[in-house]
């Protein structure tokens, strides 16, 4: 498997545990906070910044300026973002979380995680982040809303639709594990499919 795999998730289906097993079983890099880091070098934001205005679209940032290239702060963390994760791409085979990356590598393998409502909430509520658990349900809701609305500005794409995706996962229904050995599957076939469309396996 010599390709970029790229992973959306809706929140509290597991996508980000998923992403960490899978890099693992293939022996390859994962990137989801490190890349805050990346796309902070060679820019004037911190990574404090970055890292609490990332995913936000533009009205949601309204008044925040650049000061020298007198564009919205939400374009340039974009752009730090994209470059950070094109150059990691460049590298070799990996495993990237999020912040529209499949829609910036489209020859990545493109993978979407969800799960059933009810089931990531009780998956969130189970990692006791400190928020009221007849809560979690609008919360978990809200931060949905903010990733379609991020990746649906950018990207021009619905946001969860199984046509942009390569491979849809219901961790709901097969738990995380589950997704890990579909996945591996579906990436053996495909390596199967592309050695039998190579001309040189008829010479």
């Amino acid at each position: 498997m010599d390709k970029v795999i790229t992973i959306s998730r809706q929140f509290g289906s597991g996508g980000r545990e998923f992403g960490i097993k899978l890099a693992q079983q293939l022996g390859i890099p994962f990137y989801d906070k490190e890349l805050i880091a990346l796309a902070a070098q060679g820019t004037a934001m911190c990574e404090e910044f970055l890292q609490h205005h990332e995913e936000s679209a533009p009205s949601m940032l309204s008044g925040v300026f650049y000061s020298t290239y007198f564009m919205p702060m939400s374009d340039q963390i974009y752009i730090a973002q994209s470059n950070a994760i094109k150059e990691l791409a460049k590298k070799g085979p990996c495993v990237i979380l999020g912040r529209c990356a499949d829609a910036i590598l489209e020859d990545s393998v493109k993978i979407f995680v969800h799960a059933d409502l009810k089931k990531r909430v009780a998956r969130k509520n189970a990692l006791n982040l400190g928020i009221e658990p007849e809560k979690m349900e609008a919360h978990v809701k809200k931060i949905d809303k903010k990733r379609k609305k991020y990746y649906e500005f950018y990207t021009y794409q619905k946001w969860g639709m199984a046509e942009n995706h390569n491979l849809c996962l219901d961790s709901g229904q097969i738990g995380v594990d589950g997704c890990v050995r579909t996945t591996l599957a579906y990436l053996a076939s495909l390596d199967d499919h592309t050695d039998l469309e190579d001309p040189g396996i008829h010479g």
